[in-house]
This record gives structure tokens, sequence and C-alpha cells, in this order.
């Protein structure tokens, strides 16, 4: 018997990649609903075996996209969390808003994102993910603000999860306003948020 060639991770991911990125372009072409599991195989142009093989079903598929969607942006805001000197809340925000504007061109995650939001109205699992992400990412918004009320940005007495919340609620807002309105831009956007906080405008 002939040995059965073992299969290098670096090909294994490559193929994986391939899949998703098949499947991305599928879903933003079609939506979630109409695109087929037999849509993403001619796309990706493997085997049915081939894709079954990573991803048993196309839910899977939107899981794996969907943790794309957000592993960008909490990688983005673990660094802020760490930065040191803490940065100004607005200033903070607007480096997360600069990773998003990278992420809202027509084949950006964004665009996934919103899908994936109706999608977890209907899917138990994918709902429980997408409020995990969620929570994390408020929960290091909640750093940011913590580490600024020890600069004395804030008062000690503020309710930093409440802080949070809203800070974290301004980034959803913006981009879905921009991919359904194509405004405001950024630093209008910025604009609006230092003068309702008071924050005195960057150079």
């Amino acid at each position: 018997m002939y040995p059965v060639p073992r299969v290098s991770a670096e090909h294994l991911a490559a193929r994986r990649r391939q899949i998703v990125d098949a499947a991305r372009r599928c879903f933003l072409r079609e939506g979630f609903h109409r695109t087929s599991m037999q849509d993403v195989i001619a796309e990706a142009g493997l085997s049915v075996g081939a894709v079954y093989r990573y991803f048993p079903s196309k839910n899977d598929l939107i899981n794996a996209i969907a943790e794309e969607a957000v592993s960008g942006a909490g990688e983005v805001l673990a660094g802020l969390a760490r930065h040191d000197p803490p940065l100004p809340l607005v200033e903070a925000l607007d480096r997360v808003l600069t990773y998003v504007e990278t992420q809202l061109g027509a084949d950006g995650v964004l665009r996934i994102a919103i899908q994936v939001w109706g999608e977890a109205q209907r899917d138990p699992a994918l709902a429980a993910f997408v409020a995990e992400k969620y929570t994390g990412f408020r929960s290091q918004f909640g750093l940011l603000v913590r580490r600024a009320q020890q600069a004395g940005e804030l008062p000690a007495g503020t309710d930093p999860d409440a802080i949070a919340a809203a800070l974290f609620a301004l980034v959803p807002g913006w981009f879905t306003q921009r991919i359904l309105t194509g405004g405001p831009d950024r630093r209008t956007y910025l604009a609006g948020v230092r003068a309702l906080l008071g924050a005195t405008p960057l150079d």
C-alpha cells in the first residue's frame, strides 16, 4: 500500500480561506437566504466534498463569517485598552472608527454584519454568538472609560458601564448610517460627538 500524502496546515488554511471568501461574495451578492451551498461550491470552484469537509452547513459558513466580522474590531479595542498613557475617549473612538472605515467597502465585513443581525433574530445559536461578542465590546469600552476616570477625564462618580454602552452604540450607529445613506463621513460624525460631549477638537 502507498502512504496517504499528508496535507499541510497551510494548505488546509488556504482551502478554508477560499471557501469563506467565496461564501462572503455570494452572501454580499444575494443575501443569506437566497444563497445555497451549491452557489458557494460553484463560486469556490471546488468539489462538494471539499466544501462540506470544512463547512457541513450554510449556518457553519455564516458563523465563520460572523466571527471574522467582529474579530478585527476586538483586536483594535484590546489594543486601545492597553494604550499607555490612556487615550482621551473621543480619540479612542476616532481610532475605532478609523478601523471601521476600512471595512465599509462593497466587499467589507460590515455589510455582512448587518445581515448577521437579521439572521440572529431567527437563529438562537447565532444570536448567542452576537450577544457574547457585543457584550465583550462593551466590556472593552468599559476598560477605556475606567482608565479615563483614573486619568481625570471623567468624574469618578460616573457609571462606567452606562458610558461604555453609550460609546459602543456610537460605532454601529455611524457605520449603519454610512452603509444605508452614504454619510456622514467620519470627521463630520466625530465633530458631532465632540460637540455633544463638550470635548476639545483634535488638530
